[in-house]
């Protein structure tokens, strides 16, 4: 059997230009006359089509696109088509719907399988829209024995963890029901390191059940969520006999009659991911939002460098407006900084001096401010006047302003609201400082892109003579894990403490953690890369008190 691997990048809610990636899928790989062409979960509507789900008239217009695809299969009699849509389930209980896999052929549904285990932990909701599969079955096609399955389906082998979340593996269900083909339509967001994961579960399932199994991803950005794709397809071994690209659309035909090479699999680097995945996340957020061209505040530091970069990758450096707002605390070093760094990238930039502005407002709240010493206060006010100018500008061209803070500041609230927060995407927001160097060195690989003095100053704000982060914050190595232990890992501070950690700079991390938690509500969307992210995958009170 021939199968053609259909590693797409759908939009959410974009239900005839999903379908048209359908049929130019189909029509490209016509001449390898595959007996399947495999497309990825809910592929109709785009992943997560979240509260669309609840929109009747949305379900309609994807139930049009499947009789639409039913059609246009009739003029592909010796192909078979698997595509993820919703359907509704026909009860008057429950959430109304299924999360499916569909197998189209010769004009007719032959086979619908629901979605048996729904996530609801870290960034998916999926028990909200949907209810879980009733039964599940293989069935014959052709030479095999088909046993599709969607996503976490794939995902709750007992030897993976030490607390599963479902009592049931639909994987062994299915080879025990005679799948001799065992299909799963993921959209599988990416995070730094899941594609080892990823794939030592597929094998296992292959190797275990002699069985071949069909991976098929979504590629793409959608919101916060960045899917890498890596589709893959492995023989009854668990021997690759093909992996797919990351973070790029690719349709593959491969012959399961072949046998695979255990070589043909390597992971990418981690910073190389976390890099392209970022590209690939803010082309896609600006693409699929309607934005041409960005803007973004150059402070001369490490994060609006990192930043900078990555939007001129993903939109074309001459899409990207840069612009330094030096006040009476910037150095000369950062001005000069923020233009090499343009002229580097051949990308637009601009200096206003925010001074003057600085200074008006000094004189305007000194009647008000009487009495009361300079303090933060004073720092917070260049920071939001550099925003308000961005936003001015964002405004007046119709440019999308990029926040460039870290996720080492957003977690201790090292930022500004309605300041350097100002934006419309916080590209690196989950970003720890120390994966920003590392980031930088990735993109300094072939030559000098960020200038090395960047790289070299101390990390500072510039909101006061002499200012340096580390005034403020702990040692960054060491900030950074703190937070994965605590973030990330979950940990208590009994458990870190037991890590060794100083008992006063872990408390001061956790409270202050915590009582920023308003600060991040209010953040623009950030792109997430680690396994923890802040905002959807991460949903804390802000209103409580508690210890841990």
């Amino acid at each position: 059997m021939k199968i053609a691997i259909a590693q797409l990048n759908p939009t959410v809610g974009d239900i005839d230009g999903n379908l048209e990636k359908v049929t130019a899928a189909l029509t490209r790989c016509r001449e390898d006359t595959p007996d399947l062409v495999v497309f990825s979960e809910l592929f109709l509507t785009g992943y997560p089509p979240r509260d669309l789900l609840e929109r009747s008239r949305f379900i309609e217009k994807v139930q049009t696109a499947v009789e639409t695809l039913k059609d246009i299969s009739s003029t592909y009699p010796e192909t078979g088509i698997v595509i993820g849509a919703p359907v509704p389930t026909g009860k008057k209980t429950g959430n109304g719907l299924y999360n499916a896999a569909i197998l189209i052929y010769r004009g007719a549904v032959v086979h619908v399988q629901h979605k048996s285990l729904l996530p609801t932990y870290d960034v998916f909701d999926e028990g909200r829209y949907f209810d879980e599969a009733q039964s599940l079955d293989a069935v014959a096609f052709k030479s095999e024995m088909l046993g599709l399955c969607v996503c976490e389906d794939a995902w709750n082998d007992p030897e993976f963890w030490e607390l599963r979340n479902y009592t049931c593996d639909p994987i062994e269900d299915l080879a025990r029901k005679g799948a001799t083909l065992i299909i799963n339509i993921s959209a599988s967001p990416f995070h730094v390191e899941k594609e080892k994961l990823r794939f030592r579960i597929i094998q296992k399932h292959a190797k275990k059940h002699a069985a071949a199994f069909v991976f098929v991803n979504q590629v793409g950005g959608n919101d916060e969520l960045i899917f890498d794709g890596r589709s893959m397809c492995l023989d009854n071994n668990g021997n690759p006999l093909a992996m797919l690209p990351p973070f790029t659309e690719h349709v593959e035909t491969v012959d399961l009659s072949l046998p695979g090479k255990p070589d043909i699999y390597t992971p990418q680097d981690p910073i190389e991911s976390v890099h392209d995945a970022l590209v690939l996340g803010v082309r896609d957020y600006l693409g699929k939002c309607g934005f041409k061209k960005a803007v973004l505040g150059l402070s001369g530091g490490i994060d609006s460098a990192v930043t900078c970069c990555l939007a001129a990758e993903a939109i074309g450096s001459e899409n990207v407006l840069g612009v330094s707002m030096p006040s009476p605390y910037s150095s000369r070093g950062s001005v000069d900084d923020s233009r090499k760094l343009a002229e580097n990238l051949g990308m637009e930039f601009r200096v206003i001096p925010i001074s003057e502005i600085y200074q008006s407002y000094l004189s305007t709240l000194s009647e008000h401010f009487e009495g009361e010493a300079p303090d933060i206060t004073e720092e917070n006010i260049q920071a939001r006047i550099r925003g308000n100018i961005l936003m001015g500008l964002s405004n007046k061209f119709g440019h999308i302003l990029l926040s460039t803070g870290n996720k080492s500041e957003l977690a201790v609230g090292y930022c500004t609201m309605y300041g350097d927060m100002a934006g419309g995407l916080a590209v690196i927001s989950d970003v720890p400082k120390t994966m920003v160097y590392e980031l930088a060195r990735h993109i300094n690989r072939h030559r000098e892109i960020i200038p090395e003095t960047t790289i070299d100053k101390a990390p500072s704000a510039e909101l006061r003579p002499d200012q340096k982060d580390q005034d403020s914050l702990p040692p960054y190595e060491l900030l950074d894990r703190i937070l994965f232990s605590y973030v990330d890992e979950i940990c208590s501070l009994k458990e870190m403490l037991s890590r060794g950690y100083d008992a006063e700079t872990v408390t001061w991390v956790i409270k202050t953690v915590d009582k920023n938690e308003y600060k991040r509500r209010q953040a623009p969307p950030g792109l997430r890369v680690t396994s923890k992210a802040f905002g959807m995958g991460r949903r804390m009170a802000i209103a409580a008190r508690y210890e841990l």
